[in-house]
């Protein structure tokens, strides 16, 4: 970066304690830079982060992970394990925004975490977790300040000002001359608006934008796919897609392609499974359009050919354009759809955990664990909060297999083949995966976008 202070402005502006979690981007990019994870996820993989490495005993049952040397908090207080002990308890009582209890306590059930040095976690599970790192790739470890907001970490910028849902000020511990002002602006367009009128520098999180913007050649675009999955639920329980059939035929009713073009203008990737590309184990070929073939198979079910279609109006962004064309390609085959559009977001995700979704309900699926994807979301042995009524024997041996693995190479091999299952047996319709985007003046260097859709300054100073 050459400029000594730069300003930003994106969606949201705060900095939770540990019992909240949320899977925002901007929240998310202010704890990238002021914390840092336990563990580090880069597409898939995990590499060191405020553990410095980390080793397994008893067949994968005790794990023991050391803290990189003299970690401080930004307060000079050193970071211990203890620290971490008492971060993880308050994890697992976490609630994210709309006041639904997450699944860590689950994930966590009869796990014991504990201090066996200043410097030394110990974990013990009652039967082998080999994603454990990636569990741990989430948290980024936190301390209230004296005002009770968590703003105190050990990463590589601390808080120099803070007012909660407006702004904060973040300077670089290297350079303190670095500064990063972040401002909260709701309204894509507002942000994008204090971008044209030279009032910041960087405006993020445009990919909300609706139509999304041409990429207007007087600023400098950043633009990235994430690993967001835009789908759709299907029920499996009851009704039409309660059949395989009938879930193969409505993935080969969509063409994703034309989806991604006329929604997205080209800025996402078509999706094939219920993960994206840059997902642990992921190795798949795209799904066929085949329409005539999806008329065919629904034909075959000789069944009430009308379904109910669910949709928010945000979360995904251009849900209601989405949801209109899934409707489209449905009438195309046979296929009377009823389009119900719920306003209240809260309660949307409230009913949609309630197993309240007709036939199809629009959705998103936003962790970057494999492991998170598979435990929440699919698996009829522990039926999370999201499942829909899925259910297949294979694929439950398979995800068991998988998460028992230690190796990671192997264990990136079994959860292939739980991928290449949901592939051939979808228990969703998969859509697509945008990208985020960012925009900024003409001149500022070092940012990009990482797959999670966070803002990351490319060598932090």
């Amino acid at each position: 970066m050459k400029n000594s202070a730069l300003h930003i402005t994106q969606e949201k502006v705060d900095f939770l304690p540990a019992h909240r979690v949320t899977d925002d981007r901007s929240i998310l990019t202010l704890k990238s830079l002021v914390f840092e994870p336990l563990c580090t996820w880069t597409s898939g993989y995990i590499t060191p982060g405020l553990f410095e490495h980390w080793d397994t005993e008893s067949n994968g049952l005790v794990w023991n992970f050391h803290l990189r040397n003299n970690a401080l908090f930004h307060d000079g207080t050193p970071c211990t394990a203890q620290d971490i002990v008492v971060f993880l308890t308050a994890i697992c009582q976490s609630v994210d925004s709309f006041g639904m209890k997450w699944s860590y306590a689950r994930y966590f059930n009869q796990v014991i975490f504990t201090a066996v040095s200043t410097t030394c976690l110990r974990v013990q599970t009652p039967h082998p977790i080999g994603d454990l790192p990636e569990i741990f790739s989430e948290f980024y470890l936190s301390k209230l300040d004296r005002s009770g907001y968590a703003t105190i970490g050990t990463g590589p910028y601390q808080v120099l000002a803070f007012t909660p849902g407006v702004h904060t000020s973040l300077a670089s511990l290297k350079q303190p001359a670095h500064i990063l002002h972040f401002t909260a602006q709701k309204l894509p367009e507002d942000r994008l608006n204090l971008l044209r009128s030279n009032q910041v520098d960087i405006a993020c999180q445009l990919d909300a934008l609706s139509p999304l913007p041409d990429q207007d050649p007087a600023f400098k675009w950043l633009s990235t796919t994430s690993c967001l999955s835009v789908m759709a639920y299907l029920n499996c329980e009851k009704g039409l897609f309660s059949h395989p059939k009938a879930r193969q035929a409505i993935n080969m009713a969509v063409d994703r392609r034309a989806l991604c073009e006329q929604i997205y203008g080209g800025q996402a990737h078509p999706a094939c499974t219920v993960v994206s590309p840059f997902h642990f184990g992921f190795n798949h070929r795209p799904l066929p359009y085949d329409p005539q073939k999806a008329r065919t198979l629904f034909a075959e079910l000789g069944q009430n050919l009308t379904v109910t279609l669910r949709t928010p109006t945000f979360m995904p962004e251009h849900a209601v354009h989405i949801s209109l064309f899934i409707k489209n390609a449905l009438n195309t085959v046979g296929i009377d759809v009823n389009l119900e559009i719920i306003e209240n977001r809260p309660d949307y995700a409230r009913q949609i955990g309630g197993k309240n979704i007709g036939d199809i309900a629009l959705f998103d699926s936003s962790p970057h664990s494999t492991f998170r994807v598979l435990n929440d979301k699919i698996s009829s042995t522990t039926r999370g909060i999201w499942w829909q009524g899925y259910n297949n024997t294979e694929l439950e041996n398979q995800i068991i297999c998988a998460n028992e693995c230690i190796p990671s190479s192997r264990r990136a091999d079994e959860y292939a083949k739980c991928l290449s299952i949901l592939q051939t047996d979808p228990p969703w319709l998969y859509l697509a995966h945008p990208n985020s985007i960012c925009a900024t003046r003409p001149g500022i260097d070092g940012f990009s976008i990482n797959h999670k859709g966070l803002l990351q300054l490319e060598k932090v100073q």
